[in-house]
């Protein structure tokens, strides 16, 4: 019985339409939307990382205080984009630079990317605004000492 529902579900999801799915052009808008964000930020280039985000862009992330209990930070479109501006990522040297884009997911006007970078992974909430895919939100932890 399971593996026939197996079957079935796999059949389900190679005959289902493609008609809503990732188109080329989606695909390049989300990847130049992730790259103007990433290397905008290496670039200390504010114009590339405003043109990348939505202007109501949350980027969050979960850390723990001194009694280890959760907490969340979140920085806006502005205030990432002013950090970008006043060269927040240009400290980092080119050769360390790392700016890995995977496209994890799109539907019609939804997407989500993964970005790794020098010192942390970004994942991405994007959103065809306008004719145009805007990063909407940010969740990020930082990588490891020395990883």
């Amino acid at each position: 019985m399971y593996l026939r529902l197996l079957i079935l579900l796999s059949l389900m999801a190679v005959l289902a339409p493609r008609s809503q799915a990732q188109t080329a052009e989606d695909s390049a808008g989300i990847r130049q939307a992730a790259l103007n964000y990433i290397e905008g930020w290496y670039e200390g280039n504010g114009e590339r990382m405003e043109k990348a985000l939505h202007p109501e862009l949350a980027k969050r992330m979960v850390s723990a205080d001194a009694n280890n209990r959760s907490r969340l930070s979140q920085m806006s479109a502005m205030t990432l984009t002013q950090s970008t501006r006043r060269g927040g990522g240009k400290d980092t040297p080119k050769e360390q630079q790392q700016k890995d884009v995977t496209i994890l997911d799109i539907y019609r006007g939804a997407a989500s990317a993964k970005v790794i970078a020098s010192g942390w992974i970004d994942y991405l909430h994007l959103a065809k605004w306008n004719g145009e895919w805007k990063i909407v939100n940010v969740l990020w932890e930082l990588k490891p000492e020395g990883k």
